[in-house]
């Protein structure tokens, strides 16, 4: 590490580990039945026996021949006949990813799960253990011997650096990556290999004659902040490779994400209840998004002028981030439990049971398959916008009316939901 000492601790400043699970679904079935698995091409896919639905994930033996995660598994049956399915099992995974947690804890307090398959673990205060090598050797070795699976360690002053050596061998590596590495590691790369920078940022660095971390990391900070705002303040340091991100063991994924509104008068009309419900159902999931999250229950709320509350949930077929799927699911509860046609006062929608949305295997058959990447584009494209020029720059045709629901979609009245996660992500999140 950069100016340590002789017990291989830097003399001020911090050592993290970024513990990477290699193709862990896959890893997992391999250690489990061994019989089964061991040393064969598979893939974690739903729908087994109809031979259909997408690829959640693949072991490194099925990458080398080109199958890929969202790939069709039809198309993957092709590239690699000899392909094994595996329904997923997320209970399993998750009793995995506990266990290899509770080893890396047996070295430090200072761990953060960032997913089910990685966490970062500040080491500084760890010497008792040993040089941070050996550390990462030791954790590594008992999540092989005790769990049999591969991981892949970082080694560096912060969590940044971490995260990029644990990516330079896969599997089952150990990579040190210090300050001082990074003109000559880091600065050759193209910019969209960086973690935190996308396709997208990559585009537009590109328009600025930016091509490569060295460009970006010896770039006009007034230029970059000019185009990105505060996020380009954030590109230029992380280009240097600057963190000073903690390790937080108390990250904690949000449980639900809700957002209720008190309607200015009682409503009766229920067409004017579900285009409330309409505005609502845009707004959670635009925060859902916004946390790359999806949703497996909906649950409403209704109060009626007497403050009488009730609330009332259904489970989603499938775990979703769409907001017309949340809208559909909130007037069906709401058309079943109210029909009485008595005034309300207030209305709310709130998504429970969230995953990662990198975590969750959505299974979807083949015309579900084509209109996904639609739907995702179609999303990313109207967040974009609303981020830029505002809630009302664009709405569906639903939205457009003078009703109740109009005060939802004010991003800028101080309070609301959705204008204060907007605050605390401007700037950390460009794609």
């Amino acid at each position: 590490m950069t100016n340590a000492g002789s017990s291989g601790y830097p003399v001020n400043g911090r050592v993290i580990l970024h513990i990477d699970m290699n193709a862990f679904y896959c890893s997992v079935h391999e250690a489990v039945e061994p019989e089964l698995y061991k040393g064969k091409p598979l893939a974690v896919a739903g729908s087994v026996e109809l031979r259909k639905g997408i690829v959640v994930t693949c072991s490194y033996k099925a990458r080398a021949v080109g199958v890929k995660t969202g790939m069709l598994v039809k198309q993957a049956l092709r590239l690699c006949p000899d392909l094994v399915l595996i329904r997923p099992d997320f209970d399993l995974y998750r009793q995995f990813s506990r266990r290899f947690m509770k080893i890396a804890y047996e070295y430090s307090p200072l761990v953060e799960a960032v997913s089910i398959d990685e966490c970062y673990v500040d080491i500084t205060g760890s010497k008792i253990f040993g040089v941070p090598l050996d550390i990462a050797q030791a954790i590594q070795l008992r999540i092989r011997e005790e769990l049999g699976l591969p991981c892949s360690i970082g080694v560096a002053p912060n969590k940044l650096l971490a995260k990029m050596a644990s990516d330079m061998k896969k599997p089952n590596g150990i990579s040190v990556l210090r300050k001082r590495d990074v003109p000559h590691v880091l600065w050759p790369r193209p910019c969209a290999e960086l973690f935190g920078i996308g396709r997208k940022t990559a585009e537009k660095l590109k328009k600025l004659q930016i091509h490569t971390l060295g460009q970006l990391a010896k770039a006009d900070e007034r230029l970059l902040t000019d185009r990105f705002g505060v996020y380009g303040a954030h590109l230029l340091l992380a280009a240097n490779g600057e963190d000073d991100s903690p390790v937080n063991p108390e990250r904690e994924q949000s449980k639900s994400i809700g957002h209720t509104t008190t309607l200015p008068v009682n409503v009766k009309d229920k067409h004017d209840i579900h285009r409330v419900f309409l505005n609502l159902s845009d707004q959670v999931g635009r925060r859902l998004r916004k946390q790359g999250l999806l949703a497996h229950t909906v649950q409403i709320t209704i109060r009626d002028p007497d403050m009488k509350t009730i609330t009332r949930a259904s489970k989603l077929p499938h775990a979703s981030e769409n907001a017309d799927e949340f809208y559909k699911a909130a007037c069906k509860l709401f058309d079943t439990q109210w029909q009485t046609g008595e005034p309300v006062r207030l209305l709310g929608i709130t998504l429970q049971n969230l995953e990662a949305k990198r975590e969750a295997a959505v299974q979807l058959d083949l015309f579900d398959y084509e209109k996904q990447p639609l739907k995702e584009k179609l999303n990313k494209a109207m967040d974009a916008l609303r981020d830029k020029y505002g809630e009302s720059v664009i709405l569906t045709a639903g939205m457009l009316s003078d009703d109740p629901s109009a005060l939802i979609r004010n991003g800028k009245v101080r309070g609301t939901s959705l204008q204060m996660d907007h605050l605390k992500l401007k700037g950390l999140e460009e794609e």
